[in-house]
């Protein structure tokens, strides 16, 4: 009697799985991100209000010490700083389901005002540095994992190395050292030149240093996990068959080592943005770039209420959203996770 063999689910039934499993991951990820934004919200309405540092202080400057106690009385209860951390926080929170931020003291402006204007060149340069580091990354990697030992591999190692323990601030003032103090080729902040006005050219020359310290800081992490993958899977069965059917090693590196190895890069990938992102507060700091560093330091410091829960509930929505989106891309590169996993 002939034993039949298990038919294999077919292509369209492959489909419809793995849609399911992203439609079930991307519903998991909502549900534990909404208590964890209300979470970080409430923690820096918290933090501000046992600070010992007085809001009233820093929105007036010199000001404070010249003004009564009755001024003082008066400006408080018109900022509406004389209410209960809690209090605030439920106001801005209802204020913020319907779109509305808040008004930040800082700036003297709506705090969707702020974002719109400083978030665009945030973006900006943590979008192209970690954009080149990626692509650095993995030609560099591929260049270093066919030739393991080389002269190229042993010195991308030892430079990778020594970047890995140095923090982004460390790297923004070497690059301000050489290339604008020393050598005085670029620019050393801002987003012109004084009395220059806005254009294309202005914001490229300004850019370049910000977007290589951003890189510099990520393609360390990103080189070297990169680079252990695509030895492992160079020496792997599967490419050794490859290249015994005569495929081209460019054929090779294409359709066989790279897909195999971007599903742990892209993992590496988002568990480095958090850094990416202080990275960026921190080089913004350095380089004097108009992004939301300057507006983080400056709410932090003013106690800024409205102005520093929305800059920290975005960056914590954009670590989630992005982490989010490394999980979808690493089940879409391998087949064999699933969301159980």
């Amino acid at each position: 009697m002939a034993v039949q063999a298990p038919l294999l689910p077919s292509r369209r039934a492959r489909r419809r799985h793995r849609h399911a499993d992203l439609r079930t991951i991307v519903f998991r990820r909502f549900v534990l991100a909404m208590p964890v934004v209300l979470g970080v919200s409430l923690l820096v309405f918290l933090l501000a209000g046992i600070s010992p540092f007085d809001p009233l202080a820093a929105y007036m400057g010199d000001r404070y010490v010249q003004a009564s106690i009755e001024q003082r009385r008066q400006l408080a209860e018109a900022l509406n700083l004389e209410t209960s951390w809690f209090s605030a926080w439920w106001q801005w929170i209802g204020s913020a389901l319907t779109g509305d931020l808040g008004y930040s003291r800082v700036f003297r402006q709506p705090v969707t005002a702020v974002l719109s204007e400083r978030l665009p060149w945030t973006l900006l340069v943590a979008g192209t540095g970690l954009f080149l580091a990626v692509l650095s990354s993995l030609l560099m990697a591929v260049r270093c994992a066919h030739r393991p030992g080389g002269l190229l591999d042993r010195s991308v190692g030892a430079a990778a190395t020594v970047l890995q323990g140095l923090p982004p601030f460390v790297i923004s003032l070497g690059l301000l050292g050489v290339f604008a103090v020393a050598a005085g080729w670029l620019p050393g902040g801002g987003l012109t030149d004084p009395g220059a006005e806005l254009s294309a050219g202005q914001v490229a020359r300004h850019m370049v240093l910000p977007v290589l310290a951003t890189a510099l800081s990520q393609v360390p992490w990103l080189l070297l996990s990169l680079r252990a993958s695509v030895a492992g899977i160079l020496g792997s069965d599967a490419v050794r068959g490859a290249r015994l059917r005569g495929l081209r090693e460019r054929t090779v590196v294409r359709k066989h080592v790279l897909p195999a190895a971007l599903a742990p890069f892209i993992a590496v990938l988002g568990s480095r943005l958090p850094e990416v992102i202080v990275g960026a507060v921190l080089i913004e700091t350095v380089f004097s770039w108009p992004g939301l560093a300057a507006a983080v330091v400056s709410s932090a410091q003013a106690l800024d209420f409205a102005l520093l829960a929305a800059l920290t509930v975005l960056t914590t929505a954009a670590v989630l959203a992005a982490s989010l989106l490394a999980d979808l891309l690493y089940v879409l590169l391998d087949p064999r996770v699933t969301a159980d996993v």
